[in-house]
């Protein structure tokens, strides 16, 4: 009985959640195909369980300093200034659906040998210093970091798990506050490929979320173009291939209007670089 007024409050929050949303909504469609994030997992899962599995995912993470080891903000400040400057102009280009609701934490991994950015639900962000050294400019990497924030924001991660356990084993998982079962959401999250979809639906938004941004809204495009036949990095390798995935988010940037501003800021990208431990 207890688990039933569970899924009955649940969905009833979901649906009144909705009809609050409906004006948020409307402000998040465009002609291109924009709209607010839905679908299944906004009516079976509220997003505090995004936070959650994130904070989980989170907890994993920093408690293996082998597998992960994060640069320490409080002693690497220059550096985080930078990554912070790139995440607050995406999240301030008013078209992040839940800027406000997730805490876009994000934390440099020092490893020079890994092309590698990621984030959980919930909006925990992870970028490679590989790949920061990788890249030429900074809208390179706004291109990127726009790709993994959609993610999150369209709450690709959590629909996944939602398909891999089902609404009730889920409510279980959050309503016990079991460790442990928390803590295998948090591996399989890190293990999750995402679907040729959710990886088209991430491109388009990291046009959309740079639109509004001093960057040139097809960053994630140059960055494609840069690993042309060298491969694609382990998170980006789902599918579709590079070259299919320029070619849509070309044609994203040209629906929403081909505008834009096309600053690169290379100079304030190489002292980034140069931020960073050696």
């Amino acid at each position: 009985m207890f688990k039933t007024k569970l899924i009955i409050s649940a969905a009833v929050f979901a649906l009144t959640f909705s009809a609050c949303s409906s004006e948020k909504d409307e402000a998040f469609k465009d002609n291109c195909g924009g709209k607010a994030p839905g679908g299944a997992v906004g009516i079976l899962m509220d997003i505090s369980q995004d936070l959650e599995m994130g904070k989980a995912t989170m907890n994993q993470i920093e408690s293996d300093p082998n597998t992960y080891p994060i640069l320490d903000s409080a002693s690497n400040p220059i550096p985080y200034e930078h990554i912070y400057r790139i995440r607050t102009n995406i999240l301030n280009s008013g078209k992040v659906y839940y800027k406000d609701d997730f805490p876009w934490r994000v934390r440099i991994v020092k490893d020079d040998n890994t092309l590698n950015a990621f984030c959980t639900p919930g909006g925990y962000i992870y970028v490679y210093t590989g790949i920061i050294k990788y890249l030429d400019n900074e809208t390179q990497l706004a291109g990127v970091m726009g790709h993994e924030i959609a993610h999150a924001d369209r709450r690709h991660g959590a629909n996944q798990m939602l398909k891999i356990y089902g609404v009730q084993a889920l409510i279980d998982i959050f309503t016990s506050g079991s460790t442990q079962q928390l803590a295998n959401i948090a591996a399989q999250l890190l293990a999750l490929k995402f679907s040729r979809s959710d990886e088209t639906e991430a491109d388009d938004y990291s046009v959309r979320y740079l639109y509004g941004t001093e960057y040139d809204p097809q960053g994630a495009k140059y960055f494609f173009q840069k690993i042309g036949t060298q491969g694609t990095p382990e998170f980006l390798s789902t599918h579709p291939n590079p070259e299919n995935r320029v070619s849509n988010i070309e044609e994203t940037w040209k629906c929403l209007g081909s505008g834009g501003n096309n600053g690169t800021f290379d100079q304030r990208y190489l002292d980034f670089k140069n931020s960073l431990p050696k």
